[in-house]
């Protein structure tokens, strides 16, 4: 894995907001559903 810079360039910016993405709503969805779930 490598170091990531203090600034990277923009293609490898984007591209780990798209990964960010990716892994974060479905979290996001989860946590929602199991919020949900708890109170209905």
């Amino acid at each position: 894995m490598p170091v990531l810079e203090p600034n990277p360039p923009q293609s490898q910016r984007r591209l780990l907001i798209v990964f960010g993405l990716m892994m974060g709503v479905p979290a996001l969805v989860a946590i929602v559903a199991t919020i949900a779930a708890r109170m209905g």
